[in-house]
């Protein structure tokens, strides 16, 4: 049994080496949206994926020089816009992606031991590039780490200006299509251009944006805000929800109000972050959560579109109204919050990141971002799916994964201050029968933080 859930140092036989497109590309400058560059999305999403055998470097290297055809921005490089130097743009210069290769003195069993909770020890799984700036690290990011038993992790980073979740996607598995059929097509034509999310001229703002408001709420009195993770020590949780167990919940808000399992379970971690941090009654707590608009925009988002084609919903509430208000109540918030997604309020969006360079009210907000219906726990190099997905570390945003084998589960990882962890867990995996036994008075909760 081991001992700790840190896991062991990796040793690289080779320098990494930078994988270009294996034939030519176009050289031209890619515009990013106002969706794409936003500042709250400047960092790479990190994908950690265990096989249980490992796929051949040469073959991966290969399909991965191969779809970078296809997938060309992300051999390129970011830099600042020579229009708006607070705009990034891609140069599509097929400079390549990083691949490092690793070697790990670990199993597979010994990592599935340690992989309830990511800690800050599988860092070490992503070769670090050295730059001075965001702007510095390549687009793309990957090390295969083999281990002793004969398994293999994958490591990606993939920067989120680039593509969101559901375009990460669809390149991962042009990847994986690639290499077990090498000769083949691509399944999906990736969809490159952004112009379909220009700013209108001249702007039209005709709504006020919740997300981007930001608020002002009292300290505690260590002078922490609600949820400063600058000023606290954060730990990973993890919570794994059985269909039968979200079904519960949903059968909460029934008849007087139908729900989907996103919005059963979104409303009930809110409500359960909210009653772990025993904030002010009176202090107004936000929900964001990202909503996909590759359907909603009139015309649609082109099939393939890979860049960013999300936004927040925004469900906003007192303390004091969503903790002792029942569980329709929280549900209905974000169900509110998703039916104002529409194209009008899209459009709206591009222009006010236009005009204001901002980034979303975080301060008294939780953040989700749903992992579970990407296709990403099905990613299949040839040697079988992988028995373990996940990100490569723990952030302060709320992520609902993938449970391998399970499609219609759903496993709730965030990280919250060390001091309400095990509230925060207790509370999570409360289901109380009927709504009377929610807290009756919030007023009688004391700050935790």
């Amino acid at each position: 049994m081991l001992q700790s859930s840190e896991i062991p140092d990796c040793f690289y036989p080779n320098q990494p080496t930078l994988v270009s497109p294996n034939s030519p590309t176009p050289k031209h400058t890619l515009y990013l949206s106002n969706l794409d560059d936003q500042k709250f999305l400047r960092f790479s999403i990190k994908y950690l994926y265990l096989y249980k055998k490992s796929v051949g470097l040469e073959s991966l290297k290969s399909s991965l020089s191969r779809v970078l055809v296809d997938y060309y921005p992300l051999a390129g490089r970011l830099r600042i816009s020579s229009e708006d130097d607070e705009k990034l743009e891609v140069d599509c210069n097929g400079e390549g992606a990083v691949f490092a290769e690793a070697f790990m003195d670990f199993t597979v069993e010994e990592f599935l031991e340690v992989s309830r909770k990511p800690n800050r020890s599988w860092r070490k799984l992503l070769y670090r590039v050295d730059s001075q700036s965001f702007l510095g690290i390549p687009p793309l990011v990957i090390q295969v780490t083999k281990l002793r038993c004969g398994g293999m992790l994958l490591s990606t980073a993939i920067n989120h200006c680039l593509a969101d979740g559901i375009g990460t996607s669809q390149f991962l598995h042009a990847w994986a299509h690639l290499t077990t059929k090498p000769n083949a097509d691509l399944l999906v034509t990736p969809f490159h251009s952004r112009h379909v999310l220009r700013p209108r001229k001249p702007l039209k703002i005709t709504f006020p944006h919740l997300e981007f408001t930001n608020s002002t709420h009292p300290h505690y009195p260590n002078g922490t805000t609600l949820l400063d993770p600058t000023q606290q020590t954060m730990v990973p949780t993890s919570s794994t929800f059985t269909p039968t167990q979200i079904l519960h919940l949903k059968k909460l808000c029934v008849p007087s109000l139908k729900c989907t399992s996103f919005e059963a379970l979104a409303s009930h971690v809110w409500r359960t972050w909210v009653r772990s941090l025993a904030p002010p009654p009176s202090i107004k707590v936000k929900l964001l959560f990202s909503v996909s608009i590759r359907k909603k925009l009139k015309p649609e988002l082109p099939e393939g579109y890979y860049g960013n084609g999300f936004v927040l919903g925004c469900a906003e509430a007192s303390v004091k109204e969503l903790v002792t208000a029942n569980m329709r109540h929280g549900v209905k918030l974000v169900q509110e919050a998703k039916a104002t997604l529409t194209d009008d309020y899209v459009r709206s969006m591009v222009d006010f990141l236009e005009e204001r360079r901002v980034k979303p009210d975080l301060l008294a907000s939780l953040v989700i971002s749903q992992w579970s219906k990407l296709g990403l726990e099905n990613l299949d190099f040839g040697e079988g799916g992988p028995l373990h997905m996940g990100p490569l570390a723990s952030e302060i945003y709320c992520l609902f994964l993938p449970v391998i084998g399970d499609s219609d589960g759903t496993t709730v990882l965030m990280s919250v201050p060390e001091s309400i962890a095990g509230k925060f867990e207790f509370y999570l995996r409360e289901f109380p029968e009927r709504e009377e036994h929610e807290v009756k008075d919030i007023g009688e909760s004391r700050p935790l933080i």
